[in-house]
């Protein structure tokens, strides 16, 4: 298999890359970062702290890898805690920014074609939270007692002036309707 990808969703993922410059060794040992029952969904050649590497999107997570020679790095952000996403793309390459947990992380160089399909399946993950988090619950109704105070000072602010009598006979309306 092209660049020793032993497993069919990190071939897939490698071989949809457009630019793999400075990331073939990662591939080849992206297998020893990821957790048992991740599977690979994109990747792609950026640069992020300690220089270019391997950025990788799994279903679990967001994760850049440098398997250098000497020193080697993996920083992961897990797709639950992402709350943003940006790309900006370049004339060739362009920067992912990521917020996580009140974090912001940018990955430089990512080839266009790549950043923009990461950043879209990062968009996906994030709709499809959304779409399965529970509906907020609705407010309570208002009991008659709060709905009697709401309207007393209702009835200060006409009388005030703060307040319009076609407001205070709208908002009236409203309070009441509650009851």
């Amino acid at each position: 298999m092209a660049e020793g990808a032993h497993r069919p969703d990190i071939q897939a993922a490698a071989d949809r890359m457009a630019s793999k410059f400075g990331s073939r060794r990662e591939i080849r040992h992206l297998v020893d970062y990821l957790v048992e029952g991740e599977a690979v969904e994109h990747m792609a050649a950026g640069t992020f702290g300690p220089g270019t590497g391997l950025v990788v999107l799994t279903g679990r997570r967001l994760l850049f890898v440098k398997d250098g020679l000497v020193a080697k790095v993996a920083e992961d952000f897990m797709v639950g805690k992402i709350s943003t996403v940006q790309w900006k793309p370049g004339s060739s390459h362009g920067t992912l920014t990521v917020t996580s947990s009140g974090d912001k992380a940018e990955i430089e160089n990512i080839h266009n074609d790549d950043g923009a399909r990461i950043a879209d399946a990062i968009r996906h993950h994030l709709s499809a939270r959304s779409a399965a988090s529970p509906a907020p619950a609705e407010a309570p109704v208002a009991g008659e007692d709060d709905v009697f105070e709401a309207l007393r000072k209702l009835g200060e602010l006409r009388d005030k002036g703060v307040i319009t009598d076609a407001e205070f006979e709208a908002k009236k309306a409203e309070l009441l309707a509650r009851i």
